[in-house]
């Protein structure tokens, strides 16, 4: 079973797939070293492959086709784990219990986000982070390619609506939420001692060095009671066929070399990483309901499928520690872990 770095998988070489180092990760927010501020996991190469194709970002039927279908999904997935989170109902009560219902078609509805801060890293286009502001949320969106970034803003300027702040600070009055664009890394976010509620970063992990680092750097900036989510791709041979036979070499759905098969992390890799090497559940809040499946582990992943038929993406169904579960994961899926607060 082949590891991120080409080594035998197992659960206690988990962590050592994922780092160079070993830093467990403070659940007190304190000064960051010298060494950290220095780390920086972004590869260059990818930078620049994604920087010739950020023309392409709001073709909706070119490059990134898929993930403008993939967008739904991914802000569903967020929308379950955040507002609708079982932990932040408000208690039951007799005299209270007749307008439940109308508690519960409330919650996840209208501006979810607003009162939020949200970090998007990686944020390419925007794609997702238009939505989250839409929704009412304080988005900071960065990306390492500052090609990306102009198409951003760009793109966000264009929208009357949409609560962009340009770069000489001006914003839409009256306009809830707000949608602010950057040209820098997680790294340096995270030496300037910036924190958020809810931290995204979405088909990133799979393009960076040292992704053990760069999942420790997104954990720092989750405030307590947090959201940290991602979405990435599963080493698999099936991930493998699909992604790169099929979509890169035959059918040219994506450009060639796009991806990188041993960058890929399973899910089982993700989370026992998160739970070795970020804190634990001493840091991070145990998933509801698995704690007997999920032993030494942090986090819940579910599976993201391609429809092609409906040509969309779907959220595959599946309890904790079911084959159904795991099958919907082979290829891409989704991540969340929640900071205790």
């Amino acid at each position: 079973m082949a590891t991120i770095r080409g080594a035998t998988a197992a659960t206690r070489a988990t962590s050592r797939i994922l780092t160079t180092a070993r830093p467990r990760v403070a659940r007190a927010r304190a000064a960051v070293p010298a060494a950290v501020r220095q780390l920086n996991t972004i590869n260059q190469d990818e930078i620049s492959h994604f920087s010739r194709l950020s023309q392409h970002w709001w073709d909706e039927a070119g490059e990134f086709a898929l993930l403008h279908r993939m967008n739904p999904e991914r802000v569903e997935y967020i929308r379950q784990k955040v507002a609708l989170d079982p932990r932040t109902e408000p208690e039951w009560t007799f005299e209270g219990r007749h307008g439940d219902r109308a508690r519960a078609e409330a919650r996840g509805a209208g501006r979810w986000l607003e009162g939020k801060r949200c970090l998007d890293v990686g944020c390419g286009g925007g794609l997702l982070a238009e939505t989250l502001a839409r929704l009412g949320g304080d988005v900071v969106a960065i990306d390492a390619s500052g090609d990306n970034i102009a198409i951003a803003r760009t793109h966000a300027s264009a929208d009357p609506l949409l609560p962009y702040v340009g770069e000489d600070g001006s914003a839409p009055a009256n306009v809830p939420g707000r949608l602010e664009y950057r040209h820098t890394s997680a790294e340096a976010l995270r030496a300037a001692g910036e924190t958020f509620d809810l931290v995204c970063s979405m088909e990133v992990l799979e393009h960076v060095d040292q992704p053990g680092e760069f999942l420790k750097c997104l954990g720092d900036m989750v405030r307590p009671g947090g959201d940290l989510v991602m979405s990435t791709i599963s080493r698999t041979p099936l991930s493998q066929l699909l992604t790169i036979t099929l979509a890169e070499d035959l059918l040219r759905f994506v450009t060639p070399g796009t991806h990188t098969y041993r960058k890929f992390v399973r899910p089982e890799e993700l989370r026992r990483f998160v739970y070795a090497d970020m804190g634990g559940h001493a840091v991070w809040e145990p998933i509801s309901g698995a704690a007997d499946i999920r032993e030494g582990e942090v986090g819940e992943t579910q599976g993201i499928i391609y429809d092609p038929l409906g040509a969309r993406w779907r959220l595959w169904p599946g309890a904790e520690g079911t084959w159904q579960k795991g099958l919907g994961e082979i290829v891409n899926y989704m991540y969340h872990a929640k900071k205790k607060a």
